[in-house]
């Protein structure tokens, strides 16, 4: 098979990855902080050494918390429930958010009546307008400001540093979705101006399924949003007031955890991104030489990598998905991504959203030449 899915999680994991996880299964699989014991110290030793390569790779302080979830989405859920809202307060979000915070924001606003406004984009070129953001942040404040570091659907990375700059000028908290960029694109929180940096193990850190979590940066105040079991205070029936353990309920996945250590530990975040760039724009220049397909792309193509979606005219992506599955073993994501304000401004609904193509550390210049021979076969 030629995995050209990536953007929904990279595949395959690096031999050290699976081999830490296999080690952690033998050896570390017991219930962490919870035990006098041996095993049970060294898994908390793992747990505090992968936290602290989070904090590196994002430039974080020491002291900022970092909160490990079972993904990024529920990362995001604790995030957005855990703020203070008050009716009328101001939400800004990027058009390209995923559903993991365009889902929860909408709760919010049936729940709470907050306002969400999307950050205005020029349609022509499918990239942020950052001077009619500085107008609407005049008109209306800020409360908060939430940005994917990358789409998801288009590959776009967006202007964090001017976005963020201008939320900071009104107090607002900045909150970053570095799904499909951490361990790709440098993400350095303190010049971003990002408060609080949400992450994915099993994507661009090539970590496994099973690990996310949320940075606190500049330690927002967020108050609990799930309750349960975190091995201290347990006659509490509050949530222990620690700025990690009261967001970690539950056992720890020492397993993942330990997978994603030795992800980090592999990481050659200039080497990916030298890689996909080159792959990438080695994939737009071929399939620019198919007339009937239509890339969904910004203009300025240096600030783009990893991802194409394309759509052809007369055929449904699924369809499109479905005969490169079936005819020639290529796997590649079809439909909405997760991500429905992007595709109302692509207009994608006649083809039922997109052909997504997700590259990784392990796709080859031959795996793209075989795409495009199979889309010369049948577009």
């Amino acid at each position: 098979m030629i995995y050209l899915d990536n953007a929904a999680t990279t595949y395959p994991k690096p031999d050290a990855v699976i081999q830490a996880m296999d080690y952690a299964n033998k050896n570390l699989a017991v219930n962490a902080g919870r035990g006098a014991y041996h095993f049970a110290r060294e898994a908390s030793k793992v747990i505090a050494d992968t936290k602290n390569k989070i904090r590196n790779i994002i430039s974080a302080d020491r002291t900022a918390s970092v909160i490990f979830t079972p993904s990024i989405t529920i990362a995001l859920n604790e995030v957005i429930h855990g703020m203070k809202w008050m009716p009328g307060d101001v939400v800004y979000a990027s058009p390209y958010e995923h559903n993991a915070v365009a889902r929860t924001l909408n709760a919010v606003q049936s729940s709470c009546g907050i306002k969400i406004k999307l950050l205005p984009v020029n349609q022509d070129t499918l990239e942020i307008d950052v001077e009619k953001i500085k107008y609407e942040f005049s008109q209306d404040k800020p409360k908060a400001v939430f940005c994917t570091h990358v789409s998801n659907v288009t590959g776009y990375i967006l202007p964090i540093h001017d976005i963020f700059t201008e939320a900071k000028k009104y107090d607002a908290i900045t909150v970053l979705d570095s799904a499909q960029s951490l361990g790709l694109v440098n993400v350095n929180a303190q010049e971003l101006n990002a408060d609080i940096v949400a992450f994915a193990g099993h994507k661009t850190l090539y970590g496994p399924f099973g690990i996310g979590g949320f940075v606190n940066v500049n330690n927002i105040s967020l108050e609990p949003s799930i309750y349960g079991g975190t091995g201290s205070d347990s006659l509490n029936l509050q949530m222990p007031d620690d700025k990690e353990l009261g967001f970690e309920p539950s056992s720890m996945n020492i397993v993942a955890v330990n997978g994603l250590n030795a992800a980090l530990s592999e990481l050659n975040q200039s080497k990916l991104l030298d890689k996909e760039q080159k792959l990438t724009n080695y994939l737009i220049e071929e399939l620019r030489k198919i007339p009937e397909i239509k890339l969904h792309l910004p203009s300025d193509l240096t600030q783009h990598v990893g991802i194409v979606s394309f759509t052809i005219n007369g055929m449904v992506s699924e369809d499109v998905g479905t005969i490169l599955d079936e005819d020639f073993d290529i796997a590649v994501r079809t439909g909405y991504h997760c991500a429905p304000w992007i595709h109302e401004i692509i207009n994608d609904k006649k083809s039922l959203g997109t052909v997504r193509i997700g590259l990784g550390q392990f796709t080859s210049k031959e795996d793209i030449d075989e795409l495009v021979k199979a889309l010369f076969e049948f577009v």
